[in-house]
């Protein structure tokens, strides 16, 4: 199955808007060891794997390398899915020390395979306890984001109808032909969107759902990218591809980012989201077992949950701390939404069942 994460869908809108795409920061690859008796690790330098979309601000990733006297550099490796099944493949003779970027959607996979080693990362306590996921902790918790049901305000606000809210409300005959949505087989959240209707309804009201969703005009496309900057009306891309559909899966911390691009900024966000539609996602890192440096893996992956890089998450990569005190940016607080009561699913449900869910889901809505 393809995946992709929720920063590589940011780092699409804020292409789409016309931003320089986020990239992965990193220092050079200064391999080889310290003088003897000089103190500094032995290995200096500190290898990341990632998805492609891994970015951190030049100054905050310099002053761990200062702190630590690491050089951290950053692999990309595709999507979340392809960057794990190359790890999969190596497994014990890791392309890294850490790896960045499994979610709770594939999260089982990865620990049954048995990449990781398992660390207690030194400040965990910070870390709220529904992150914490693995109580082994072969993985640590890194950010969470939420897949939502975004809306153009404009479209709702010329016909005079309020935007929907629940995921019962998009099954409603005034939200008829509105709604685009994302292939479950081919997008991640496409699959987020299916897993939050399997945590509202159940493992049989999800199906009956879609059928309702099916009969109200639902439309499904194949990625993130042709749904929002091309389908959806309300997204600066789709506003200039001429989309018309004022209904999309998206990330709630999509309308910061139509603020955030646009130019001039708006006082407010032109896209709203239903937050009673929502998925929750939490993304991991994890020391990687076999790794060559691992007390320099260690170390990056408590600069990871620590609150400086915590809070320069949000303008980098469009996703939300995980540790208790970290702050968002005024622009997240001003114009993202707070999800209150997301949708989630067991890592371990997910993994059990997650194909024949796909397979059911595309004989349901798509042949």
């Amino acid at each position: 199955m393809s995946t992709t994460t929720r920063r590589l869908a940011a780092t699409a809108l804020a292409t789409a808007l016309g931003a320089a795409a986020l990239s992965a920061c990193g220092g050079g690859s200064g391999d080889g060891s310290a003088a003897e008796g000089s103190g500094a690790p032995a290995q200096k330098t500190v290898t990341l794997v990632s998805h492609d979309s891994f970015a951190v601000t030049d100054a905050v990733l310099k002053e761990f390398e200062q702190q630590s006297g690491y050089t951290v550099k950053v692999l990309n490796s595709g999507d979340a899915g392809t960057a794990l099944n190359q790890e999969i493949l190596t497994k014990g003779s890791p392309r890294g020390d850490v790896f960045f970027g499994v979610d709770n959607t594939l999260l089982s996979r990865a620990l049954d395979n048995g990449i990781f080693t398992a660390y207690e990362a030194k400040g965990l306590d910070a870390v709220k306890p529904e992150f914490v996921l693995d109580a082994q902790h072969r993985v640590t918790p890194v950010d969470s984001g939420d897949i939502c049901v975004n809306y153009d305000k404009a479209y709702f606000a010329g016909k005079k109808i309020a935007p929907p809210q629940t995921l019962d409300d998009l099954a409603k005959p005034e939200y008829k032909d509105l709604l685009v949505v994302e292939n479950a087989a081919t997008s991640s959240p496409g699959l987020g969107f299916l897993l939050a209707t399997v945590g509202k309804y159940g493992e049989e009201g999800w199906k009956d759902y879609w059928a309702k969703l099916k009969a109200n005009g639902v439309e499904v496309v194949d990625g993130w990218e042709q749904a929002y900057n091309e389908r959806f009306s309300g997204s600066a891309g789709g506003r200039k591809a001429k989309g018309d559909r004022p209904l999309v899966v998206s990330y709630a911390s999509s309308p910061p980012v139509e603020v955030l691009y646009a130019e001039p900024q708006p006082a407010e966000a032109p896209t709203g989201v239903a937050t009673g539609t929502c998925f929750r996602q939490t993304e991991f890192a994890g020391l990687l077992k076999g790794a060559k440096n691992e007390a320099g893996g260690k170390a990056l992956i408590d600069f990871m949950i620590g609150k400086k890089f915590q809070e320069d998450m949000p303008l980098k990569m469009f996703v939300n701390p995980v540790v208790k005190d970290a702050q968002l940016p005024e622009l997240f607080t001003k114009h993202g939404a707070v999800v209150e009561k997301p949708e989630t699913v067991a890592p371990d449900t997910i993994a059990k069942n997650r194909e024949q869910w796909v397979k059911t889901w595309t004989s349901l809505v798509v042949k």
